[in-house]
């Protein structure tokens, strides 16, 4: 029988209550032989997504030049990216290191699902944010600084972080409200929902509509947002006549172009899809470390490789250090 299905033992007249107080994460494989491979993989990316990223955000922080809203939203993706690869980072590496050993309680894994959900819905709708920066600075040139101030600009981050809490207690709140009661051996690196939900002895359908349908909403209205925005930016390069003008536009939207395909590709690959329980579990785990780590430490270097106004902080930024030292 599928255990979706099937009912809790412990569970009657609604009640939910689990008998399992800690679950167990098996890491990244299985195979001893590869647990060292996959461990310095994992602390490889996770070090340079750490370096990469607080980079990011102190060079926007202390350069003047990039104090403007789109270096803004820029620095909070960064700050975002490190925030939720930390928030895996330290199980997953324990949970590969103890071979299947890691235990983590109960409450721990509600906690880094919901930190976990929080800050990637919340880079969800950060995007969108950016793709609307994107559209007010090249559509709208003489009004963009009286409509995108440093208040506005706050405001839309604050939105962002606002839309991610709640569409994290939707979601956790959706899997932690079954009854889980054996077995407890999660075939995952981290607390990911579809992972926790294969362990449910409740009937998970409703939880499943609900991690879909609310995955399914935080998509299409980000999405959408982010499709209007680059329409009329597409529209409007069309019908430029500066081919300088053209040139910028374009060369400012290619790096946050480049971040959403990536992001959106596999977030919506692995959470906007209906869930199979016989599903490819290994194949869940390549597209998590993906969007957990390899993402993270890919936006950094899109944005720095790519933009002139980065790279030129980042000299002013070296040699003013380098100068601090040498009077030393």
């Amino acid at each position: 029988m599928d255990r979706s299905h099937r009912p809790s033992p412990i569970s009657s007249e609604g009640e939910n209550r689990s008998t399992v107080t800690t679950f167990i994460l098996l890491g990244f494989t299985e195979k001893p032989e590869l647990s060292p491979l996959f461990s310095s993989i994992f602390l490889l990316l996770y070090v340079l997504t750490v370096l990469g990223n607080g980079w990011m955000v102190t060079l926007i922080r202390t350069e003047q030049r990039l104090h403007t809203p789109m270096y803004f939203f820029l620095s909070n993706l960064s700050l975002l990216d490190l925030c939720y690869s930390s928030v895996i980072a330290p199980k997953a590496l324990e949970a590969q290191l103890q071979q299947g050993k890691a235990s983590i309680s109960l409450p721990a894994c509600a906690a880094q699902m919901f930190c976990f959900t929080t800050l990637v819905t919340a880079e969800c709708f950060l995007l969108a944010a950016m793709a609307y920066d994107r559209f007010l600075a090249i559509c709208h040139p003489l009004t963009y600084t009286l409509l995108m101030t440093h208040k506005n600009c706050i405001w839309l981050v604050l939105g962002a972080y606002s839309c991610g809490l709640v569409g994290s207690i939707i979601q956790t709140s959706g899997t932690f409200r079954l009854s889980y009661c054996g077995p407890n051996h999660i075939n995952h690196f981290f607390c990911d929902i579809p992972a926790v939900l294969k362990l449910s002895c409740s009937n998970t359908r409703l939880s499943e509509v609900i991690l879909f349908a609310s995955t399914s909403v935080i998509a299409i209205v980000t999405t959408t947002t982010i499709s209007l925005s680059y329409l009329r930016v597409l529209w409007n390069v069309l019908w430029s006549h500066s081919t300088q003008g053209r040139q910028k536009a374009l060369s400012t939207c290619s790096s946050h172009l480049t971040t959403l395909s990536l992001f959106y590709g596999t977030a919506i690959f692995m959470y906007a899809q209906p869930r199979n329980k016989n599903g490819s579990q290994d194949q869940d785990k390549a597209v998590s470390m993906f969007y957990t780590l390899v993402i993270p430490l890919l936006n950094p270097v899109i944005y720095c490789l790519r933009n002139k106004d980065v790279k030129e902080a980042m000299k002013h930024l070296l040699s003013r250090k380098i100068g601090s030292l040498a009077m030393r």
